[in-house]
């Protein structure tokens, strides 16, 4: 989900809701405490130099009970941060505190946003043979054996 698509959501919402995958809700006292944009520039196992840009959420579960991120608010924080940092729309990635800090993609169900579990991945495998192993094997495990080059 890009930045605008969560910018068309809100006005149309009552509450604010994020659900984990596997169905737990993020508590309803949590609050936005940063919006930012991220910069990766890396090269990758086939030598390919590589640079995503994404607007980062981080979300806290406050010990504050009183309190509820309506959607106006989040709104607001998401427009200001358009306004003095020059976030662009990008993919929104969210970092929640659940037994460690994990990130997650986000999406829309109609109701709640969606933590969406993020999964690595080779972005070379036609150059370390994945693709190759995987149709030998039926498993990318190969990949990373010794005599793959992959790694």
């Amino acid at each position: 989900m890009k930045l605008s698509d969560i910018k068309n959501i809100l006005p149309a919402l009552e509450n604010v809701e994020f659900q984990l995958e596997d169905g737990r809700f993020v508590p309803e006292h949590f609050h936005v405490t940063e919006i930012g944009s991220i910069t990766k520039n890396f090269i990758d196992c086939g030598g390919t130099i590589r640079k995503e840009e994404r607007v980062n959420f981080q979300l806290w579960n406050a010990n504050d009970y009183e309190h509820r991120l309506k959607p106006g608010k989040l709104l607001h924080i998401i427009n200001l941060s358009e306004e003095k940092l020059g976030i662009g729309d990008f993919e929104i990635e969210v970092e929640y505190q659940d037994q460690t800090i994990g990130k997650y993609d986000l999406e829309f169900n109609g109701k709640n946003f969606i933590l969406k579990n993020k999964l690595t991945a080779c972005l070379a495998a036609d150059a370390c043979g994945i693709e190759s192993v995987q149709q030998l094997s039926g498993t990318a495990s190969a990949c990373c054996s010794p005599e793959s080059g992959c790694c």
